[in-house]
């Protein structure tokens, strides 16, 4: 007898798996997931809910609402607008609301989102200032500003986590990073000192491992 005649129809490569969602770029996963651009009145209320949110320290909640809910922003796009920033006079989260408001909406979206942002504030902010002088000697009053400073170094080493995640695969902005935590926070140095002494190296570093 012969054998059973094999089936010689040609059989189909397995699939190539796709690429893994690690090697892809937290940038281009920002732009898969993109949403529409905001418009005027969510700036001021994105802002607001970041202000009302923010106790102890606005920018971990600001990363929280541009880059994790709303998707504003991707996460490297956040690190490097806080790098901006930095280097502008003001508090950092000022600035950042003017920037993200310039970006999305001109003027009148960074006036939205300046707006969203101190109006809540300033009026907490009188209100507890005018109760701390009355009451601020009490020892429990003293303890919850004890907690809630607690609270906000926490949520500032997160965010320093968070960014730093980014960043994992740059060994250069960590090594700069390592260097500037290293210089204002445990030797003491003025930080706008320690970003003049590092700025320039830092950008040529970057400028070198990106040829």
């Amino acid at each position: 007898m012969s054998p059973a005649p094999q089936d010689s129809a040609p059989q189909d490569p397995a699939p190539r798996d796709s690429a893994p969602r690690d090697s892809v770029s937290d940038d281009l996963l920002s732009q898969m997931d993109a949403v529409p651009p905001p418009r005027v009145p969510e700036l001021f209320f994105g802002f607001l809910r970041i202000a009302l949110s923010g106790f102890g320290g606005a920018l971990p909640f600001a990363r929280r609402e541009l880059v994790e809910q709303r998707r504003w922003l991707g996460a490297r796009e956040f690190n490097e607008l806080l790098s901006i920033c930095q280097l502008m006079p003001g508090p950092n989260i000022v600035n950042m609301s003017f920037c993200v408001g310039a970006r999305f909406g001109g003027f009148a979206g960074a006036a939205a989102a300046f707006g969203g942002l101190i109006i809540a504030p300033c009026i907490i902010g009188v209100t507890l200032a005018t109760l701390y002088v009355h009451y601020g000697q009490l020892p429990a009053v003293s303890g919850m500003l004890r907690g809630i400073s607690a609270a906000a170094v926490g949520l500032f080493v997160a965010l320093g986590l968070k960014m730093g995640f980014v960043e994992r695969r740059n060994p250069i902005a960590l090594v700069f990073a390592a260097l500037a935590f290293g210089g204002a926070g445990l030797m003491g140095f003025p930080l706008l000192l320690v970003i003049l002494v590092l700025a320039p190296f830092s950008i040529l570093a970057a400028w070198r491992w990106s040829r």
